[in-house]
């Protein structure tokens, strides 16, 4: 059965005493924000209560020639980006959920990512400080407003993808870049190896593309940013060096773009997207392998590749979207997840085989919520202890 409790804290304060005075009442605790990661991973068991972090809002603390932002989990990241926008700054971080109100601290928990990560990397690069509660009320802080590491655990990075089973995510500190003044892109005709092979290419030759990204109907997007002399030089380089590419602008660039956002968060009922990561020369062939599994269960697949960072995404409508899911299992072991599930029986394992380091993930489970008050299911069957896991942090 669902839960139907509740709680809605505004403050930190607020969010440690939900947490520590429902430890006995309700002991099982779900984190939820805006809900468009709610089906990412594991289908969560049912929980006692819930924490709903949408009022945990709001930019706490801005001052530009910091090039740093403190907010509360529960903002909107697309809401900081508009207040940023106004000083010519912004947090380099396109996720396609941003568009549908996905918040901070939710993006940072589901590790989500966008085509800027070929420059950027995603939130785990992207956060300096982090304020987590802890399953005992306890409250946990790490790093702040001054970009520099710190000694004892990295929490941006441990909660980074981390699906709230860790804890609850109450305030964050990220770094900021300035606004492009100009952008460009590219659009190269290739298939999959053509894009992988051109985008080391890309890199090597000094283009400095801030986004390498393949789709099966547009071909390799190269994105340029900086100045307007050094973009446009930049891309009618890239443009000359290639037969049959295209320099979008405007419309067209705003459309390409948003196709490979459509493939990360499809409008389509009934869709499962799948995200997995290879090394960058696999990723034809995997990509290749989920096709012909598609095509033996009369799925229709959508697929969208990050060439230079080996990060592929693929989208699942009609058919059996099972075989899919099995194959790409098959072919990228534990580095598969499940991004949106609108078409996987409930029965259906989400997590393929555990990765080495398992018994280290339950190790820092059992080190940060030792009672398991968080998420159970998210890493469903990952995150069931053994013997074996002891000492592993010791």
């Amino acid at each position: 059965m669902p839960s139907t409790t509740s709680f809605s804290p505004a403050t930190v304060a607020e969010l440690r005493d939900a947490v520590a005075g429902s430890a006995t009442s309700h002991p099982r605790l779900l984190v939820a924000a805006a809900g468009t990661a709610a089906t990412t991973g594991g289908r969560p068991d049912p929980a006692d209560a819930v924490v709903d972090t949408t009022a945990l809002s709001g930019v706490l603390d801005y001052t530009p020639a910091d090039m740093t932002v403190a907010v509360r989990a529960g903002t909107p990241l697309a809401d900081v980006q508009a207040e940023l926008g106004g000083h010519g700054q912004h947090v380099a971080f396109d996720a396609a959920r941003v568009r549908r109100g996905a918040t901070v601290g939710g993006l940072l928990a589901s590790g989500d990512g966008g085509p800027l990560r070929h420059m950027y990397g995603t939130l785990r690069d992207l956060v300096i400080g982090v304020t987590v509660v802890l399953g005992d009320g306890s409250v946990a802080k790490a790093g702040g407003h001054v970009i520099k590491n710190v000694a004892g655990y990295d929490l941006a990075k441990l909660f980074h993808g981390s699906l709230g089973t860790l804890g609850i995510v109450a305030e964050v500190v990220l770094r900021l870049h300035p606004l492009p003044r100009t952008a460009a892109t590219v659009a190269l005709p290739a298939d999959a190896a053509t894009a992988t092979r051109l985008g080391v290419e890309l890199v090597a030759s000094g283009t400095e593309p801030v986004a390498l990204e393949w789709t099966p109907g547009t071909g390799l997007l190269v994105r340029v940013e900086g100045t307007p002399a050094g973009v446009h030089e930049r891309a009618d380089a890239v443009a000359a060096r290639h037969g049959g590419a295209r320099v979008l602008t405007g419309a067209d660039e705003a459309a390409a773009w948003a196709a490979v956002a459509a493939v990360a968060d499809p409008a389509a009922a009934g869709a499962t997207v799948l995200r997995a990561g290879t090394l960058p020369s696999d990723g034809p062939a995997f990509l290749a392998a989920l096709g012909a599994a598609a095509d033996a269960a009369g799925v229709t697949l959508a697929c969208g590749s990050s060439v230079g960072a080996g990060v592929h995404t693929v989208a699942l409508t009609g058919g059996a979207h099972e075989p899919v899911l099995a194959a790409a299992h098959a072919a990228a072991g534990s580095s598969v997840s499940v991004l949106h599930d609108g078409g996987l029986a409930c029965d259906t394992p989400r997590w393929g085989p555990p990765p080495p380091a398992v018994a280290l993930m339950r190790a820092v489970k059992t080190r940060f919520d030792p009672a398991g008050r968080f998420g159970a299911g998210r890493f469903s069957p990952w995150l069931a202890p053994t013997r074996a896991d002891e000492g592993a942090l010791a």
